[in-house]
């Protein structure tokens, strides 16, 4: 099948060509630059120029394609309102061309927090989170689009990972001790980026519509572990801060590092027979 993929240069996204190429499909990658048209022609796949904010280019692409994996998001914690705001104009777009068809459409979410539990793929996204990626989604699936929802877990780890852990360690040099916040037990899920690719083409092939599968490989790493993994290889001091100077120390990461999310991927194992295979690597 040919498929559109948006985000195709990205951490993500770049691994998700890979895994749709191998397994004998056709892609057609977004791309916003020359640098990013050289790298997805490298990778074997066909070169769409535009960007989230070009809709008549997410319409182009979208056409002549047989479905959809949107992994594309402005990474921009500054300004999170607007580029959730383009990320739900992009699925809307997208998923507008596939209205009626039943054809693929597979989106980028969030995992849930549940507090005081593990959450699951039946537990809803919070209506208070900027993101409206899952919610533009299932509103596609109620135009008989077959469109379902990938949540990451906030710790996709690889070869290349810029994310989260990578800014955690970036402080722990740069401020010569690896903190964690409190006593340090709130957990972050993990997944290696070919597994999440792997996952991506599933739910691709094989996903239901509004399905909700997540990209959990570890369900919960410890935050006291993750900052003793960085301290040790950095040969620097591991030490808690309070919440109080969590944001001074973490800046706008702290908010993040702080949340107890760990989850579950025991039904999205079972519904499409994904395994996860790659090594822990918290950090």
């Amino acid at each position: 099948m040919r498929l559109f993929v948006t985000g195709a240069t990205g951490f993500v996204g770049s691994a998700v060509i890979r895994e749709l190429i191998d397994a004998g499909h056709q892609v057609l990658g977004l791309v916003r630059n020359d640098a990013g048209a050289k790298s997805v022609a490298a990778a074997g796949a066909e070169v769409h120029r535009g960007d989230l904010h070009d809709l008549e280019s997410l319409r182009t692409g979208a056409e002549v394609a047989d479905g959809e994996i949107h992994t594309a998001f402005i990474h921009d914690f500054s300004n999170y309102g607007p580029a959730a705001e383009a990320d739900r104009r992009a699925i809307e777009t997208l998923g507008a061309v596939l209205a009626g068809s039943d054809r693929p459409l597979v989106t980028s979410g969030s995992l849930v927090v549940a507090p005081g539990r593990i959450a699951t793929e039946d537990d809803a996204a919070s209506p208070n989170f900027p993101r409206k990626s899952e919610e533009a989604a299932l509103e596609m699936a109620s135009r008989s689009v077959r469109a379902n929802v990938v949540r990451l877990a906030p710790s996709v780890h690889g070869k290349g990972d810029h994310g989260f852990v990578p800014r955690l360690i970036a402080l722990a040099r740069e401020k010569g001790v690896s903190a964690y916040i409190g006593d340090g037990i709130n957990r972050w899920p993990g997944v290696h980026r070919v597994d999440a690719a792997r996952l991506y083409r599933l739910a691709f092939e094989k996903g239901s519509a509004a399905a909700r599968y997540h990209g959990v490989a570890d369900e919960g790493v410890p935050a006291r572990e993750i900052a003793d993994v960085i301290g040790r290889r950095l040969n620097v001091p591991v030490v808690s801060k309070s919440r109080e100077e969590a944001a001074e120390h973490f800046g706008w990461i702290g908010q993040f590092f702080a949340m107890d999310g760990p989850a579950s991927s025991t039904q999205t194992r079972t519904r499409l027979g994904w395994q996860p295979t790659a090594t822990r690597a918290p950090c």
